[in-house]
């Protein structure tokens, strides 16, 4: 395909970042009531959706659900009791069925979830994922920095040797563009996106759980930074609060937006359920803006030799910590607090 062809193949389109309601699976006494609430919210979501883009309009290409929306976040479970009342199975039939929900409705669908992986059977990932226009997965994205959660980092040696660096930061070429997950606060930290650029992500897909507030966030900058420093878009879903839990539900609620590659906010909702943040994704002219020469083409200036040396250099929060490990809910705090007094030790911090 030639440079032109690339720019004119993929018309505008719109991309709705859905704020949907979460129903935590919390409180469900056993993993059949889990999911049953999680078919629950399935079912709730495909309608959401359908009734969404007959109200936008048949262009509606791209759909992004919040983080975690199929259940919460574990409060005070185990690990090994959230493994198995909220985690996804390698062939869940939760995927056909969110699968369906794409095809029929014609759309890429971004989603989050906790799931299961057979090579490391003592622990979970929370993982993005994608189901194409046709309802077949196209990206999994594990969460690689989480305070609390397993990640591959922590098994890192082996998640190499299993799947390969590609898998760590997928970007899935598609008729809509180039796609690349990001997990929720993982927005705070540049390098994720960075790396998911330099595969050629140009639409980054944020599913969020996160504060909703009139004032800037640390989150709402951090989105429009990182749609800036890469020229991509940026499309956050927010929860419309999460219930079932005993957290204030509103407490994670509003901000879904569409962010274009200038770092323009393009659309922003308010709080409660909406499918307010809808907004036109043109690829042809990022993929146009990128390919031009000046100021404002900061990725075509990055210089990565400047900063070689002092991350590889550099650690900061140790790997593998969690090879044949299933951990209590501690040790995530644990090795936080020993690798602040790493970096004391070191002088980075004072």
């Amino acid at each position: 395909m030639s440079v032109l062809d690339a720019i004119v193949s993929i018309k505008p389109y719109f991309a709705l970042a859905l704020q949907s309601r979460c129903d935590a699976v919390n409180q469900a006494p056993d993993r059949a009531a889990a999911r049953a609430l999680m078919q629950s919210s399935i079912s709730r979501i495909g309608l959401e959706i359908a009734a969404s883009k007959a109200f936008i309009g048949p262009d509606v290409r791209l759909v992004v659900l919040p983080e975690y929306c199929l259940t919460g976040f574990p409060m005070g479970e185990s690990i090994a009791v959230w493994r198995e009342k909220a985690c996804l199975g390698e062939h869940d039939v939760f995927f056909d069925a969110l699968g369906e929900i794409a095809a029929k409705n014609g759309v890429f669908l971004a989603f989050n979830a906790y799931e299961i992986d057979p090579h490391f059977p003592k622990l979970y990932f929370q993982s993005s994922f994608v189901m194409n226009d046709q309802g077949a997965l196209c990206l999994r994205y594990r969460r690689l920095i989480s305070m609390y959660a397993p990640t591959p980092h922590d098994v890192w040696q082996r998640y190499l040797e299993t799947y390969g660096i590609d898998a760590v930061f997928p970007v899935a070429d598609t008729s809509i563009g180039r796609l690349g997950a990001i997990a929720s606060e993982e927005i705070l930290y540049p390098e994720i996106a960075r790396a998911l650029a330099f595969r050629g992500a140009e639409v980054f897909l944020h599913c969020t759980s996160e504060v909703g507030s009139p004032n800037a966030t640390p989150k709402s900058i951090a989105k429009r930074a990182r749609a800036i420093e890469n020229l991509a878009y940026v499309v956050s879903a927010n929860s419309a609060g999460i219930v079932g839990t005993a957290i204030p539900s509103q407490s994670t609620d509003g901000m879904s937006t569409v962010i274009d590659y200038k770092g323009n906010v393009l659309i922003e909702a308010g709080f409660g359920e909406s499918m307010v943040a809808n907004a036109v994704v043109d690829v042809r002219a990022l993929r146009e803006w990128r390919q031009r020469p000046g100021m404002s083409n900061l990725l075509a200036r990055q210089r990565t030799e400047l900063f070689a040396a002092s991350y590889a250099g550099t650690q900061i929060y140790p790997s593998n910590t969690l090879l044949d490990v299933e951990p209590s809910r501690g040790h995530f705090l644990e090795v936080q607090k020993n690798t602040i007094a790493n970096l004391l030790a070191k002088g980075i911090l004072q």
